[in-house]
Order: C-alpha cells, then structure tokens, then sequence
C-alpha cells in the first residue's frame, strides 16, 4: 500500500473479449497506444478462433512500470464486449478482477454493468461500443481523458467530422461510465511515469518483415496461411517502397519454386508459409540443397498434424525444418525468441543464405507474432546486401567448382560471360548431369564441407541466471521471455537457462552446458520435446525432466513457475 492505504500493484492485465468482427482489435489498438503515451510499459498478445465472424476472441494487455514481455493467467480487468466467456477465461477469473460488460453473468469478480450496445446504438451505430469500451478502461485506470480524446480524433479524421464525433461521444459515455465504476470500486491506484512517449510498439510479424527489409529481400512468394500471412501482407505493402516483387502464387509448390527461380536469377527471395504449406515445399528444399540456391524460408509454426488449430501457437515444427528434403544437404535454422532478435536473425538469415548457397530456415510461431511490447530503439541494420556473393562471370564459369571450403563461386545469368547451367540431378562442375560415381562422392563431400564453414558463425544459445547453476533450464523460440519472468519470480539462485535462437547447427558449447548441471529441465511448446531428442542425439546428454505444452496455447508465467516449482 501507499501512504494514502491504496494497494499498489507492479502490473495490470487486461483482458477484452468479444466475437470476431466486434472491433476488439481496435480496443487493442487504441488501449495500447494510449498506455505508451501515457507513460507505461507494453505488452499484448490475443488469442482467436479460426472464423471471420462470431466466436469467442480475446485479447490481453499488460502495463507496468517496469518493462514486461510475456502473458500471465490473471485477469485484474475483464472488458466483456459480449457475454460469451469461455471457460478457459472464466478459469483466469478471480474475486479481485473487475469485470465490465452488458450481459455480465454470474462470475466471481467484482461485476460492473456497462451497456456498451446501448450506449453506441443512443449514437447510430452499436460498432461504436468498441469506442464505449475503450473509454471505461481509461477511467478505471484513471487516465485523464485529454489525451485519448485527442488521439481518437487522429485515428478516425479520415472518416469524415460526423464518424469522429460520434466516436469522441461514445469515448466520453464509456469514460463516464468508468469513473463512477473507480469511485465505487476503488481500483487499485497504478500512476505511469514519464520517459515512454518516444518508445514505440512493434511485433514479431513486423520484426521478421523488417529484418528481411534489412537484409535486401526483393522477392517473396507465398500462398496465405495463418499465422504467417501478416509477414507477407507487411511486405506487399512496402513492396513498391522498398522494391519487393511479391507473388501470391496458386499454392505452396509453386511459392518455393518462384523463390529458386528468382534467386538463381539473382534475387534474395523469401518464402513465407506455415507447417502445412512447408509440408508441401519439401521437393523445392531439396531442389535448392542440389543445386546450391540461395533461400530463407519463414514457417510460422502452429498445432497440427493437418490443419490442427489454425490460429493458436504451438513449437511443432522444429523436427519438420530439420529434417524436410530428401536426402542430404546442410541448411541453417533461427528461431528467435525476442521481437528485436526476429530483425536480426532475419537479415542474417539472407545473408548467410547467400555466403553459404544454403536453405536458411527461420520458425516463429502464432503467439511470437501476434505479440508486441514497446521498445526505445530498434536493432541497427547493418549492410542491406552485403556485396561480393555474385561474381562476373568468364568463359571458363563453373558454377559448382570444386573448392576448398566447398562454396563455389556463384554467377548468374547475364552477368558475365559464362554459361549458368544448374541441374535438379547430380551434376559435375559445369553444372551438367552426371552418374559418374567419383563425382558424386566429392560433390556430396563438398557440398556438406560448407557446414563447418556455417559452424563458424553459429550463434551461442544465451545463458542467464547463477553460474553456479545446479539446475539447467533449456529453452529456445517465443518462450524466452516466459521462462525468464517466471525464473526471476522464483528467484535465479542455483539455476541457470540457456535459450536457443540458432537451432542448427547446434552450438558446440551446449554440452559443456549441460555437464554442469545435475539436472537439465526442457521445456518446450510440443508434446515430444523435439529440440531436446535434438540435443540428445547430438551430445549423448539424456534429458530426462521436460516440461511440455501443446494445448495451442502458450505458456503462462504463472503456469511456468509453478511447472518449475514442482521440478525444483
């Protein structure tokens, strides 16, 4: 409590749910913004069902002073803007959350009726209740109503005077409403700080879009799947911008296809898809491990097998990365597990794509992606296309030379005087097909001479907590900031977490990691801990303790210190 005997709180978390189509995105938007310009930290996620109309969407946000990066269970605000709870919300329901609706059934918070529909149809219209919403929030939060007022107006000045303000109307009735909600209620008092107005909001879609940006992509080709398809939109609206050829194509074949073809063209092409599109670009991988063609792939993961749950969150894919494409070819896999990590890693994937003439694989998942928290500054971008990759090529051009590191030096067509010839069947220098045994032994043997090449450059998996660890905690992707917030809640004596953000090749300082420890705990978004058979196979370190989520959910801090608690 403060000096007036007002509880204080470290953090907020609010919840807004309602049916697709009743404008939840908007409250999103517009709750967070205003909470940065007020002056707090960020963090939001959402939860939704694979349908346009209807159903049960959620969103939640979380303001602090302090910044924050990962979802919790609880719920201290619940604006309902329908009465449709799942029970999945209901469960994250306690007696300290404030919950806000018009049909409010019989929960166990403290239940305040706001007439969100009523209130917009007095105004025209009920797609103003999202607006209705937005003020009571506020209010509760007691933020004053200048600010929102004035940012309400910027959002909608493009709709005409009447549309903006009948919004500023239904921000005002909503921000009554919730005054006289906190006058009664008491909320807990939680005063912002100054020094966030400059910080901006991004999340992971923008970062991978961003880093591919940065690292001089010029074509993508995709067929739509969620929850990929918001990294190739990002991109076709700065296509023209920024010189981006995109292609929807007719289906995930030819996507991988139109990508090889561009890159043996020259191009640093991205591919942009999710498991079950990958599943069938598996041919076109393999394609580009024979003939050496340059090409980042972005799997967006989510729960299958088949179409699974289309829009929820799950690490499924690792294995499907790892292994695709018949026969055998080195390739490279990035799993990031911070937002300004996806701009970095996504660059570097282009470029090591085109050093190494190697499938670059890049995996996030649904909830990494539809995340976003706000940051001061973003990753400088280092050179957007590194030179030297390309060469002109002579008369005498072999495009797959023999060397000694295995990399032969790549022409394309038009740019010199040689002949580029490729071929999908083995092949010798010259790029012409071949079953000559001897060739094919050294042209295997060069073309996995590039992966100690790759080794070179791996980036070592992050450690934190005590060095004098006794317990190893193990982790890779989106899970990185759950596993550290729920690790500092516990407190980091005796424990160590090492996250991976360079899958494979696998670091080779990971088992001397894992000889440390007396006990390594996995823990992972899938239900056979695919990334820690990986590191088994690789070191011989049986890991025995996991931890494993695969309802299409994330993991929660809460759910995640008490998973750790139990292990400990």
């Amino acid at each position: 409590m403060n000096q007036n005997g007002e509880v204080q709180l470290k953090d907020i978390s609010i919840l807004i749910t309602g049916q697709a189509g009743q404008g939840i995105q908007t409250v999103e938007t517009v709750l967070s913004e205003l909470f940065l310009q007020a002056g707090y930290n960020v963090f939001a996620t959402k939860e939704y069902m694979s349908r346009v109309r209807g159903g049960a969407n959620s969103t939640e946000i979380r303001i602090s002073q302090k910044p924050v990066r990962a979802c919790v269970d609880r719920i201290d605000i619940l604006l309902a803007l329908d009465d449709v709870i799942t029970e999945t919300i209901a469960g994250r329901i306690n007696e300290n959350t404030l919950v806000i609706g018009e049909n409010i059934r019989d929960l166990k918070g403290m239940n305040e009726k706001v007439g969100f529909t009523s209130m917009a149809r007095e105004l025209g219209n009920p797609v103003f209740s999202n607006v209705v919403a937005t003020g009571a929030a506020l209010a509760v939060l007691n933020i004053g109503i200048d600010l929102p007022l004035k940012h309400i107006e910027k959002i909608f000045s493009k709709k005409g005077r009447d549309i903006v303000e009948k919004n500023l109307a239904a921000l005002k009735k909503g921000y009554e409403a919730g005054d006289a909600i906190r006058k009664r209620r008491a909320f807990p008092n939680f005063s912002p700080q100054s020094g966030r107005e400059s910080q901006f909001l991004v999340n992971g879609t923008q970062a991978v879009g961003l880093g591919a940006i940065a690292g001089g992509c010029n074509f993508i080709s995709a067929y739509p799947m969620s929850p990929s398809t918001g990294v190739f939109t990002f991109l076709a609206e700065r296509g023209k911008k920024e010189n981006i050829i995109v292609e929807q194509a007719e289906d995930e074949i030819s996507a991988v296809n139109m990508v090889l073809g561009a890159s043996y063209a020259g191009s640093r092409g991205l591919v942009n898809t999710s498991g079950g599109g990958f599943a069938l670009m598996e041919e076109g991988i393999s394609l580009a491990g024979m003939t050496e063609t340059p090409v980042v792939i972005h799997i967006a993961q989510r729960p299958g097998p088949a179409t699974g749950l289309p829009t929820r969150t799950e690490q499924g894919d690792f294995n499907l990365a790892l292994y695709s494409g018949h026969g055998e070819f080195p390739r490279i896999i990035f799993a990031p597990g911070r937002i300004e990590e996806a701009f970095v890693l996504t660059q570097r994937a282009f470029d090591l794509a085109d050093k190494y003439q190697v499938p670059v694989f890049i995996l996030t998942d649904q909830y990494f992606l539809d995340s976003y928290y706000n940051l001061p500054r973003f990753p400088e971008a280092g050179e957007k296309a590194k030179k030297g990759y390309i060469v002109k090529t002579g008369r005498d051009y072999k495009r797959y030379l023999f060397t000694e590191n295995g990399v032969s030096p790549r022409g394309i067509p038009g740019y010199g005087d040689g002949f580029v010839c490729v071929d999908s069947d083995e092949h010798d220098e010259n790029g012409r097909i071949t079953e000559d045994m001897d060739i094919r032994r050294k042209m295997v043997e060069k073309r996995w001479k590039k992966l100690a090449l790759v080794k070179e450059e791996i980036i070592s998996p992050e450690f934190y907590g005590d060095r004098e660890y006794r317990v190893l905690l193990i982790g890779w992707g989106s899970t990185f900031h759950i596993i550290k917030e729920a690790v500092n809640n516990i407190g980091t004596k005796g424990i160590g977490v090492l996250h991976f953000s360079q899958l494979y090749p696998l670091s080779k300082d990971t088992e001397a990691y894992l000889g440390r420890a007396e006990k390594v705990i996995s823990i992972e978004s899938n239900f056979a801990g695919q990334f820690a058979d990986f590191i088994t196979a690789g070191t011989g370190c049986v890991i025995n303790h996991r931890i494993n989520k695969y309802t299409g959910l994330p993991f929660s801090v809460e759910e995640m210190e008490s998973s750790l608690r139990k292990e400990l």
